[in-house]
Parts: C-alpha cells; structure tokens; sequence
C-alpha cells in the first residue's frame, strides 16, 4: 500500500479542516459586511491569478507609461474596484472620501505594509518607514524642528540660487533644467539640514572635505550613490512581497556609501553637543544639530535625516522640474506671472522689496499658479508621489464605491492592500471640470476650496511635515530666476504637451526639461 491509515485519516482531516475553516472565514466576512452595510464594488483585471495584469503592468513600467496605464484602467473599471494581482488581493480606488478614511477618519484601521522592510537598507528606521509607536516617537522628535522660524528663512538660499543661476548658459543655449534642479535640491537640503551643503553646484575646490575622505569621493559621487540607492527602493517597493529578491551589491554598496557621509555629520553633531566649544561659531540653525538635542542616539539621527533628506531633496527637485516644463509650453502664463513678480519684488538689477515667505504668498497669480500645479508647483496635474498604498489591519470598510450607484461602503479584509493614486483623482473630469487635464491656473480664481480630491502633500496624521519647506523653496527659486530672466524657450526637440514620466519614489522627467532660460536687453 502506498498510503498508511493513518496518514490518510490525517490528509482527510487536515482537508476537512482547510474547508471548514474556509467556511467559517467566509461566513465571518459576510457577517461582518452585512454589519458594515457593504456592498460588493466593481471587478477589475483577476483572471489567471492576476498574472496577466501584471505582465500589463510590467510593460507599462518599461514603456515608461505605468502612471497613464493605472490612470487608463480607472476609466475602463471605475473609481473603486477590486482585482488580484500576483495572487494578492487588492481595492484600487481614486475616490476622496477613500483615501480620506484611509489617512485620516480611518488611520489606525491601515498601516504602510513592508514598506519598512522594503526601504530599511538605506532609510532604516524613519518618519517614512515606521508604524504605530515608533512613527509616532519619530514624528513628536521632528515636529518641533518644522515649526521654528528658521525653517521661514529663505536667505539660506540665496547662494545656492545664485550658484544655480551662474550655470545657466549665457549664450541663449539650450540646456536641461531638471539636472540642475536637482543639485540644487541636495545642496540646499544638506546645507539646512547638516549646515554643511555638499556643494554639487561648485568647482571642486582641491582641498579634503568630508566627501573627500568619504567611499563618494565628491558631491557628485554622493548624489550618484543616493539616487542609485533610490531607485532599488522604488524596485523593491514595486517588487511588493518580493522585495528582498531585489538587493544586489549595487543597491548595498550605495546605501552603504550614503550612510558613511551621513554617519560623519552626525558625529560632528553628537561631538558638539558633548563639547559646546566646537558648535557652529555664527549660531546658525542647524537641523541635526536641534535633533540632536533631543537624543544622543546615532541610528536615530542618520535615518531621521535620510528620510528628510529624501524628501526635502527629491519632492522639492520634481516640483521645480514640472514647473518649467508647463511654463515653458505656456508663455501666457510665465508673463503673467513674471510681471506680477517684478511689480512686486522688482528685477534682478532694481529690486524693490525684501522677499519674505509672507510676502511670496501674498502674490495672487503665484498662489493659483501653484495650486494649480501643472505650471509652478505640478502639483495637481502632476503631484510628486503619483501613487500610494495602504493595508488594512483589521477587517473594516471603504465609504464609498460598493453597490450600484458605488456610493455604498466597500468591504476590506484584514490584510488587503489598497492602492490609492492622488494623480488620477487630480485628473477626474468630475471634480475639476472637463478641462481637468489642461493647465489653467485661473480655475483657482473661481473656486479656491478643495478639500480631499486635492492631495500633494499626503494627508492627515502622516501630512508632510515640510510642505511649507518645499513650498517655499520652490517659490523663492521661480521668483528669483524670473526676476533674473524674462525669456523662457521649449528647447526640446521633441513636441510634446505632456511629460515622459519617470515614476520612482517620485517623479521626475525621464527626458529632462530642455529650455532656453536669457535676459533680453532691457535687463
């Protein structure tokens, strides 16, 4: 005989109980839906274990359209469905009061999943990675730094600006905006947070510095080595459950070289706390320097400022790209704003007023500019984090999207992950009219109230501490570059309205921004 007794009495019970703890999980799921007042929501892409979706998907990523591709799969399937993908259960939706329940109403009913242990290598233990307690404790100890008066000191970037605008061609050439763009992210990043910038921007300057002495070898080195590190994280969040097959030598040795730089900043810090004497002699703010008042714990500082970092520099960076993409496409616009800019603060040669973070937000064009977001700020049309995830916790429930008018609330099982893209529910043609799509900053002189269906900075308890940082920085950047040129020129060869995203933790242009930036004779 092949089998035992026993060992099919033990294969027939192990089957019975696989079903009657089957049915047993599908009566506590009707049950508890019914006691929600659920109703089933529409059906998306499942057949095959959702396999074939994911070959969809997939060649969407390498054609660099995933972004278009989910915006595309919400018209064919609604605003809220459900579907498998990779076996894995999902609700997908872009409806406002879903992903308002998700960060807010509903916040301890979802966590961020495996993002902490998809992010770890490099972020580690942070603001951006943590659940529960120790993203509360990582929050409480940044919070304090985000409300301080220095962090409305735009003079800290007067030289970075001023760097960036000395390597601006001179001869009316054409020239890529968003490389620049992007180093002037990391200088002004570091420097307000390490009160140290690395200096992208500059010549070397033939002595030893810390990223001399540093595996980087220079700013550049430390750029490469952080945005190599960055986009394995991007893979491994898209791996989903299978991250940990995404971690070659080249992500480990990025991670690893960022960290020593960082590690080196942090000493300093924990050194002069312990030492006043050899604190920064001017008093200058310095954020690790504020942090590292509150704890002497070194891993506690490197991922707080690495999780900071990668935002004040990435988020900041991508902003300021799409702004010139659209302004550029829409001269109307640039003149607009620009002859608001010099009637209030002047030119470049004769300015008038001191520009203060009140007074940048007292200008009316550039505040509807920069809601509108496809031309200063891309924020609405182009928000910097395109697509998010939730997973629930517990067995709970959507508002809406269920039943045949899918305004009925939506059954969510413990352990279902929800997808929620703040870049389609910016383009829906139901809440932002039939010119959603189209850049038009004057929709904001017309209704200026958005509640959820406006999301660029996240949302309840997890709202980005330093949007009005990013906010900031990016408005002092346009207003000083406008006040120096008042000619701005598409230079890119290949006519086109809308970007090729390049969709990783955020985005940017996969062709950069090629413009032609030059004063006219009358400055």
């Amino acid at each position: 005989m092949l089998f035992s007794p026993i060992v099919v009495l033990v294969g027939a019970l192990s089957a019975a109980f696989l079903v009657v703890r089957y049915f047993v999980q599908l009566h506590h799921h009707r049950t508890q839906s019914k006691a929600l007042h659920c109703q089933p929501s529409r059906s998306g892409p499942s057949a095959f274990f959702g396999i074939p979706g994911f070959i969809q998907l997939s060649k969407a990523v390498h054609e660099k359209r995933w972004i278009e591709h989910i915006h595309d799969e919400y018209s064919l399937y609604g605003n809220t469905y459900k579907q498998t993908f990779l076996s894995r259960n999902i609700i997908t939706t872009r409806e406002p009061e879903n992903v308002k329940a998700l960060l807010a109403t509903q916040f301890k009913d979802f966590s961020l999943g495996t993002r902490h242990q998809q992010f770890y290598p490099l972020l580690g233990d942070g603001i951006f990675t943590l659940d529960g307690a120790g993203w509360s404790h990582a929050r409480g100890l940044l919070r304090p730094q985000f409300t301080r008066d220095q962090v409305a000191d735009i003079s800290m970037l007067d030289d970075h600006i001023s760097n960036l605008i000395d390597l601006i061609p001179k001869d009316r050439s054409s020239f890529d905006i968003q490389r620049l763009f992007f180093l002037l992210t990391l200088d002004s990043a570091t420097h307000f947070l390490f009160g140290e910038s690395v200096g992208c921007m500059l010549p070397p300057s033939g002595k030893t510095g810390v990223l001399e002495k540093c595996a980087v070898g220079s700013a550049q080195g430390f750029a490469n080595a952080f945005g190599t590190a960055q986009d394995y994280l991007a893979a491994r969040s898209r791996a989903q459950g299978m991250y940990w097959v995404v971690n070659p030598k080249e992500f480990r040795e990025a991670s690893r070289q960022v960290h020593e730089v960082v590690d080196h900043y942090v000493n300093f810090a924990l050194e002069s706390k312990r030492n006043p004497e050899k604190k920064n002699v001017d008093g200058r703010y310095i954020f690790l320097e504020a942090l590292a008042a509150d704890t002497d714990d070194p891993k506690i500082l490197r991922d707080n400022m690495l999780n900071i970092l990668l935002a004040g520099r990435d988020t900041t960076a991508s902003l300021l790209s799409s702004t010139f993409f659209y302004l550029a496409r829409h001269p109307n616009v640039w003149n607009r704003l620009r002859r608001e800019i010099v009637e209030t603060f002047g030119d470049a040669k004769n300015p008038r007023s001191e520009m203060t973070q009140t007074k940048l937000k007292d200008i009316p064009y550039l505040r509807y500019v920069l809601n509108e977001g496809e031309s200063l700020l891309f924020l609405r049309l182009q928000p910097p984090v395109p697509i998010n995830f939730r997973v629930a916790t517990k067995d709970t429930s959507l508002p809406v999207g269920g039943g045949a008018d899918y305004q009925s609330p939506v059954y969510v099982k413990k352990g279902t992950m929800i997808t929620y893209s703040v870049y389609a529910m910016h383009r829906r043609t139901d809440l932002w009219g039939k010119d959603a799509t189209s850049f038009r900053p004057e929709r904001w002189e017309e209704n200026a109230k958005h509640g959820w269906e406006y999301l660029p900075f996240n949302g309840g308890p997890r709202i980005c501490l330093g949007q009005q940082y990013a906010l900031t920085e990016a408005s002092y950047t346009v207003v000083r570059l406008m006040q120096h040129f008042d000619t701005l020129e598409n230079a890119d060869l290949h006519p086109r309205k809308e970007p090729i995203k390049l969709a990783n933790l955020t985005m940017s242009h996969d062709l950069g921004v090629p413009i032609r930036l030059y004063s006219s004779d009358k400055i």
